[in-house]
């Protein structure tokens, strides 16, 4: 069996505070395209080709029950192609996405569900985000949770990421007024001139986040998509309407402090009788076929779009990843790792 370079991304310690690319370390080592012995048919070896950052994978960096341990790759969800298998259902060729680690060539357990990539007319990129979790975060959390109706108001913030943008879209096919806070003027032109958000605002130029809310939604919020929490989250509940609806999907303003923000407004919730919901999208992976179906055609026709941010090459991943935390990323960050 051929022994083959294996490039890694790997957490040196343990984060506090900002993540920085000096606590990630790019090792080279070698691995053998042989399925390990004893591996029960329940193992495959995949070769990476796009990695995808997302704003959780900062919680893994820091000690708790579900984080990584100092020395090992990230994980991370990835596109890949299986290079053996010793399972009938998988074959050697087939694409996948799913969780896999930050590196060349990686292992994937079958218990972690890899789903098969049927279709191939898309990039395969999309798999990291449209097509990916990110694409089933927005369906779930705002047409399951949300049960938007024609006419109604739809807040998003982070409204350029990975999610966002999707939600954004999402409400404008369902009838609704959607508007989006972002963090610079080229994610705001971008939200307006081509995702078709009615409005947005840069959020980093409102010293009154009310103030803002009230300006764009006069009459109250009806749905609101948080991916922010803290201040953002506070602002919010003052204008949600009465029956109004919060799909918790992330709070990314919180992950790196050491000390997290209150929220003082939720007297609201029981007087506006807000329905305020978290969710993890891996509850409703049962959902994807059914997403498939709604999302292949609007892609297909246009009428939905997606914007990446490409880093070319491993070594260039924790930069990539750093930078979600400062807003450097312009829509869905992926690292690619190989094109083949």
């Amino acid at each position: 069996m051929a022994e083959v370079r294996n490039k890694q991304v790997i957490l040196k310690e343990y984060v506090s505070g900002f993540p920085k690319e000096s606590d990630m370390d790019i090792i080279e080592g070698t691995v053998t395209l042989k399925l390990p012995e004893g591996s029960n048919n329940e193992v495959l070896l995949v070769k990476n080709l796009y990695l995808s950052c997302d704003p959780y994978m900062r919680i893994l960096m820091t000690q708790g029950p579900s984080s990584l341990t100092p020395g090992s790759a990230l994980r991370g969800y990835g596109v890949g192609r299986v290079l053996e298998s010793g399972h009938p259902d998988y074959k050697k060729g087939d694409l996948l996405w799913g969780i896999t680690n930050w590196e060349d060539y990686s292992f994937v357990s079958l218990d972690q569900s890899p789903f098969k990539i049927e279709h191939t007319h898309v990039p395969l990129s999309y798999y990291t985000g449209i097509l990916g979790m990110p694409g089933m975060t927005a369906y779930v959390g705002f047409f399951e949770l949300c049960s938007p109706k024609k006419g109604e108001t739809v807040f998003v913030s982070a409204a350029s990421g990975a999610v966002g943008q999707l939600v954004g879209q999402f409400a404008k096919l369902a009838g609704c007024y959607v508007v989006g806070s972002a963090g610079s003027k080229e994610k705001v032109e971008l939200l307006k001139n081509k995702l078709g958000f009615d409005e947005a605002f840069n959020y980093k130029e409102e010293p009154d986040l009310d103030a803002a809310l009230k300006r764009y939604f006069p009459e109250g919020i009806d749905i609101y998509f948080e991916n922010v929490g803290g201040k953002t989250l506070d602002a919010v509940l003052l204008n949600m309407r009465l029956n109004g609806r919060i799909s918790a999907c992330g709070m990314i303003s919180q992950y790196n402090l050491t000390q997290p923000e209150g929220v003082t407004n939720l007297m609201n919730i029981i007087m506006k009788r807000i329905r305020m919901q978290g969710f993890i999208v891996s509850d409703s992976y049962h959902l994807y076929p059914k997403f498939l179906e709604f999302i292949l055609p609007h892609i297909r026709e246009g009428k939905v779009v997606y914007v990446e941010d490409m880093a070319e090459g491993l070594e260039n991943g924790p930069a990539a990843l750093v930078g979600l935390y400062t807003g450097r990323n312009f829509g869905k960050q992926v690292v690619v790792v190989s094109r083949e």
